[in-house]
């Protein structure tokens, strides 16, 4: 669960590197549903003997599924006001797939909060500089800025 904390409190953590989420598992299926749900059924990622072929070894996972898991592996990282009653993937500054993620390897999120700015009276965007790890391995999957909007209860 995310920490819950008080809009003060949030903007004192910019700066602050974040607890590291915990391992989450890729496996093929994944793979293959992700494939269904966004049509992009390249080879590499859903033909295993073809992609064992290729300089790849095997098959990859999608550098979007990676990305697309970033609200699963924050849900133990992400800070959050304490009066938020929802909260908006607003985008991304910046996003850089490095190396990649294969069935059977697990990712978590390590992230620092980049800034934290009121938006409106009730509205707080929230920026996370984010690595997505790859367990065993020394280069990162995805580095990106992420942008979270909270739309809170009352006035911050």
């Amino acid at each position: 669960m995310s920490a819950v904390i008080s809009y003060n409190t949030l903007k004192s953590h910019i700066g602050t590197l974040l607890k590291a989420g915990a391992w989450f598992p890729i496996d093929q299926g994944r793979i293959y549903m992700f494939a269904g749900a966004t049509e992009d059924h390249q080879y590499i990622h859903i033909d295993e003997a073809r992609a064992k072929e290729t300089g790849l070894g095997g098959t990859i996972a999608h550098g979007f599924l990676s990305l697309s898991l970033l609200p699963k592996l924050s849900e133990q990282v992400m800070p959050v006001p304490d009066n938020m009653v929802m909260a908006i993937n607003y985008g991304f500054n910046k996003v850089r797939f490095l190396n990649m993620v294969r069935p059977g390897d697990e990712v978590r999120l390590v992230a620092t909060v980049s800034n934290v700015e009121e938006k409106t009276g009730d509205r707080v965007l929230l920026a996370m500089d984010c690595i997505v790890e790859i367990k065993g391995k020394d280069k990162p999957a995805i580095a990106c800025e992420w942008l979270n909007l909270f739309i809170c209860e009352g006035s911050i």
